[in-house]
């Protein structure tokens, strides 16, 4: 049971919410995860005196975010969640690969209790740096009553980690859930709900999950004017368990990629078909025609990724 007093785990990856620059006027050219969680709530008077616990499970940009560190991530997760003082969790967390960590954590963990993934899109030494108010309105969602599931709470906005996108590379407000739309908004410091907080079942393979080193190798593939079977083919050779083909608007695939995909489909290798769209997804068609491939729905191509990686694992034994 949740307490209104309960505590906020807050679980510290780096990111651009922590990094610093030389130039206050800049917002890039800066270098990422450079403060640690502590010093991140100190820049919060609202977070002052509050019910807060902090633990540093890595300081890297989320460019370089790893399986390694989405296990310990998941681990460090799910030991608080099984706190029955701990009212919630809030995870900082670069940007550039926050949708795909949202997407993980969401799979192999589907929380009872609040998730919350917070970023930035400009260093803490910013004029108007946006990470002290995401995270403030971050703790605010996980102490929110009934919240629940993988969250994201950027911008003042509120949305569900399993539809997370990054569309935009510099603006504050950088992150969609598509059609879907948010969750709910801020408003000076109160939450408005637009509709219920995600639940879902966890996939078979989150709960057991091997060491990060054994997990299936899958890659994603463009498709693209001029795209040829090279890049398929040579994944094919390195032993790639998987490949995902972000196709052209809704999923097509260009024939030269599609003559690969089956090559690599007789060779054992599952192949997954999404858009490289940020929006939309694959719509199938009633009757699919001979050969296409397998479809990953309304996914985006770094989220069937990681479904495909998760099925590639198995049940538990």
């Amino acid at each position: 049971m949740q307490s209104a007093a309960g505590i906020v785990v807050i679980l510290g990856t780096g990111g651009t919410i922590a990094g610093t620059a030389a130039d206050p006027a800049r917002h890039v050219g800066y270098q990422a995860a450079q403060l640690g969680v502590e010093a991140l709530i100190a820049a919060v008077p609202p977070l002052q005196g509050q019910a807060l616990e902090t633990e540093t499970v890595a300081r890297m940009d989320s460019s370089d975010m790893d399986h390694a560190t989405w296990a310990l991530l998941a681990a460090a997760s799910a030991r608080h969640l099984a706190r029955p003082e701990v009212q919630g969790i809030v995870i900082t967390h670069g940007t550039d690969t926050l949708e795909e960590t949202a997407y993980f954590l969401h799979r192999v963990l589907a929380p009872d209790k609040p998730l919350v993934l917070t970023a930035a899109m400009r260093p803490a030494t910013a004029l108007s740096a946006d990470g002290p108010q995401n995270l403030c309105d971050a703790v605010a969602v996980a102490r929110a009553p009934g919240a629940c599931g993988v969250l994201a709470v950027l911008a003042g906005r509120v949305l569900a980690g399993s539809e997370l996108r990054k569309v935009h590379g510099y603006r504050v407000q950088a992150f969609s859930t598509g059609d879907a739309g948010p969750l709910g908004v801020l408003e000076d410091g109160r939450l408005r709900t637009f509709r219920d907080w995600p639940r879902a079942r966890a996939h078979p393979a989150g709960a057991h999950l091997p060491a990060p080193e054994r997990w299936p190798v899958v890659d994603v593939v463009t498709s693209h004017a001029g795209a040829t079977g090279r890049t398929i083919d040579g994944l094919v050779a390195t032993g790639v368990q998987g490949i995902v083909v972000a196709g052209t608007g809704n999923g097509s695939v260009h024939a030269g990629l599609m003559a690969a995909a089956h090559r690599a489909q007789a060779a054992g290798v599952v192949v997954r078909r999404s858009s490289r769209c940020q929006l939309g997804g694959v719509v199938e068609a009633a009757e699919p025609a001979p050969g296409v491939l397998p479809s990953s729905g309304e996914l985006t191509a770094v989220q069937a990724r990681i479904e495909l990686m998760l099925d590639l694992m198995g049940p538990p034994p």
